[in-house]
């Protein structure tokens, strides 16, 4: 989006615009898009390619090009350009501002318009590498008869996450002092801060996670009450005890608003002495938490709520696999409590999508990985009971926490607080989508698509079905992104009128915040020095970081499945039909989700014509038809890793 921003501006370079009138013009209307679209042209702004007139951007036709210099990187992460012309000196490069550069290639930069006052050197940004230094190269192109097979030598894991993260502008190293404020934190709990708190320590607390899980940001509990009913308690770390409003580590989390995880490692939001140690509920070790202690009846339904700060100590740390063990046979550590917790899930679960949930699932790939972090296999991640167990008491918590703050009859007494929303789907593009499921035989009208038991009414028709992943996947494309936003109007997709983050804080900044306003209404003990207005600007940041993690993700899925992809050249598999243009068909395998291309060229045997009514090539002569959804049989002819690029061609069966 940013490239396209600064075309735009570079093509009309006499042109002021308003943020609205630009996203009308490039076709960015969505809530989601206009968003980033504003946060972008503020960076621009900021970085000197933009100047403001009130509220119209236009392109800074003073801004100095064509400088071009000597990149040197020194141990910290940032750099200076090194150029001929001694009037700018060595000028200042921020780690966030290297375009990807490395240490001694020759780039060429603009320099920001503002300058800061307390800064000698000029500060500017690398928008070309004009000359790579040979030295510093990690990866190169191999040609080979097929296509080219890069790299020649493969990326480490430190080497992979510095090359996504300069690729998507993501900060990776933490400043000094963030590491030294990080370190000054105590790891003992004060008794003092313990008296003050719920004890939790002699219940049965436990977490359940992912095996390769690092950080534990919740735990669960459940007891029987007399009256018949269950308390649920869903605790969450107390990241706010320790991360201090305007901190150097809060400044910090609040810049990168999320960590990114890719395959192998992560980019913490916070440093690891907290998201790892202090702040992660390890078992055996007391750790203090935010608690939704919620009394639920046998049927699911509410029959009361706390919120409050707690001290537990988790007894077992249970993956997902041994979590769905006992779910099995019933056997196993605290097995009366994790069946307990499991059908209570289940309850909630089917009320949920009574109520308007929709039932999308998203599917996901595991990477197994040698010594030398290659890819020697890729499972697809199955979903199961243990899964919905846990997340079902997170929507739950998230919820209560929202309708908490957020419920009032009286205009007046609404308070400043941040909302996870999202909005209907996008008239148009609903349209279409009831055109497609139209053309597969299923009865749906764009009346019924609006409303989430109409669409799930659809996703249980299509179940075991060959279109079923297509038809789910073009619904999920179709819905508005949730966002973060002052201003609530429920989410459409869980069907929730109050909805949040307050789950994850040590991954997301947004549930920090969430801690911090919620304390701050339940107790008056904390101010809270922003307003409604400065809470929208954070809300909109942390929507656009969350956007490039998510493509940061599936860039780093996409690298290594190309990188196993590489060794199988020749290899046929069976995949779907993803989508369908001019120029050839996307296809993805069935068994490691990874999307290729067979080029409109490689079909054999006829000149294929693109029909959009019909989502299809059809050849002219034989009229063999390629639609959208079908399945067939493709072979793996090329891999480019530079360009993220995998290639098939249709075997005939």
């Amino acid at each position: 989006m940013k490239r396209k921003i600064k075309l735009f501006f570079e093509q009309h370079p006499g042109l002021s615009i308003k943020p609205r009138e630009l996203a009308k013009k490039l076709n960015m209307l969505a809530e989601y898009e206009y968003s980033a679209l504003k946060q972008i042209l503020y960076e621009l702004f900021e970085e000197g390619f933009l100047v403001r007139e009130g509220k119209r951007y236009l392109l800074n036709r003073t801004t100095v090009s064509q400088i071009r210099g000597r990149l040197e990187i020194v141990p910290d992460g940032f750099g200076f350009v090194v150029c001929e012309n001694a009037k700018y000196g060595d000028i200042f490069i921020s780690s966030k501002n290297l375009g990807g550069a490395k240490d001694g290639d020759i780039v060429e930069i603009i320099l920001f318009k503002k300058q800061k006052r307390n800064r000698k050197n000029f500060e500017g940004q690398v928008v070309e590498i004009i000359k790579k230094n040979p030295e510093s190269q990690t990866v190169a192109k191999v040609k080979k008869k097929g296509g080219a097979i890069p790299p020649a030598r493969h990326m480490n894991r430190e080497e992979e996450i510095e090359f996504i993260a300069n690729e998507f502008n993501i900060p990776y190293i933490f400043p000094e002092k963030v590491i030294r404020e990080a370190e000054e934190i105590p790891q003992k709990i004060s008794v003092k801060e313990i008296r003050g708190r719920t004890d939790y320590r002699d219940k049965n607390v436990f977490t359940i996670d992912p095996d390769d899980a690092k950080d534990f940001d919740d735990a669960l509990s459940i007891e029987k009450l007399e009256n018949g009913n269950f308390s649920v308690g869903i605790h969450i770390a107390d990241v706010t005890h320790y991360v201090k409003e305007k901190g150097a580590v809060d400044s910090e989390a609040g810049k990168r608003g999320n960590s990114v995880y890719l395959v192998g490692g992560v980019i913490p939001m916070i440093p690891e002495r907290l998201s790892n140690s202090i702040c992660s509920l390890v078992p055996n070790e007391a750790r203090l938490t935010y608690s939704v202690i919620v009394e639920l009846t046998p049927r699911g339904k509410i029959a009361g709520y706390k919120i409050e700060k707690t001290v537990i100590e988790s007894k077992r740390r249970f993956t997902y696999e041994e979590a769905q063990q006992i779910i099995e046979t019933g056997k196993g550590d605290f097995a009366e409590d994790v069946l307990r917790l499991h059908k209570t899930a289940l309850i909630l679960k089917k009320k949920r999508l009574k109520e308007g949930s929709i039932n999308f699932f998203t599917p996901e790939v595991k990477f197994e990985l040698d010594e030398n972090y290659k890819p020697v296999n890729i499972v697809k991640k199955i979903q199961k009971e243990s899964n919905n167990l846990v997340e079902e008491f997170m929507l739950l918590a998230n919820q209560i926490v929202a309708r908490h703050i957020g419920f009032s009859r009286k205009r007046d007494e609404i308070k400043t607080f941040l909302y996870r929303v999202h909005d209907y789907p996008d008239e148009e593009k609903l349209k279409e989508f009831v055109r497609f499921v139209k053309s597969l035989g299923y009865n749906l009208s764009v009346s019924e698509a609006k409303q989430p038991n109409g669409l799930n009414k659809l996703m249980e028709s299509a179940k075991g079905t060959e279109e079923e992943v297509v038809v789910n996947d073009l619904a999920i494309r179709c819905m508005a992104k949730a966002i973060y936003t002052t201003d609530n109007i429920g989410h459409f997709g869980l069907g929730f009128d109050y909805y949040t983050h307050f789950t994850s804080p040590i991954r997301r900044y947004s549930d920090l915040l969430v801690h911090r306003y919620l304390y701050h209404y339940l107790t008056k003990e904390t101010k809270i020095n922003k307003s409604k207005k400065d809470l929208e600007k954070i809300c909109e940041h942390i929507s656009a970081t969350e956007r490039t993690a998510a493509e940061a993700e599936r860039r780093s899925v996409k690298y290594k499945q190309i990188e196993f992809l590489r060794d199988h050249l020749g290899t046929e598999y069976h995949a779907i039909i993803t989508g369908v243009t001019r120029f050839g068909l996307f296809v993805e395998i069935a068994d490691y989700l990874a999307e290729g291309l067979v080029h409109v060229r490689d079909l054999e045997g006829d000149f294929y014509v693109y029909d959009e009514e019909k989502y299809s090539l059809i050849g002219r002569r034989n009229k063999k038809v390629f639609r959208l959804g079908d399945k067939v049989i493709v072979q793996l002819v090329r891999v480019d890793y530079d360009k993220s690029e995998i290639d098939f061609i249709i075997v005939e069966e």
